[in-house]
């Protein structure tokens, strides 16, 4: 899954595997929201691919492994990257 657009509403099933998405290059105001929709990101975990932006400050994905999460991510800027809520 690749993002782009600048408000975007996601629903990853998880039902019989992994998955992976990637964060939009150019974020100027954005904000991804992020749903395990199965309830399985527990077991089969959504890696959120930062293509080469940070999150909460940090120069790594995020990785979800919570059954059924939610999560919104927005972009506050280069300094910070990615804020997750």
């Amino acid at each position: 899954f690749f993002f782009s657009s600048r408000r975007r509403h996601t629903r990853l099933r998880t039902v019989t595997g992994v998955q992976t998405c990637a964060l939009p290059i150019s974020s100027v105001n954005d904000q991804i929201d992020i749903f395990d929709a199965s309830g399985n990101a527990n077991t089969y975990n959504i890696t959120v691919n930062r293509n080469g932006k940070l999150i909460n400050g940090n120069a790594g994905n995020f990785i979800i492994d919570v059954k059924g999460a939610w999560y919104a991510l927005v972009f506050t800027g280069d300094t910070y990257g990615w804020k997750v809520a």
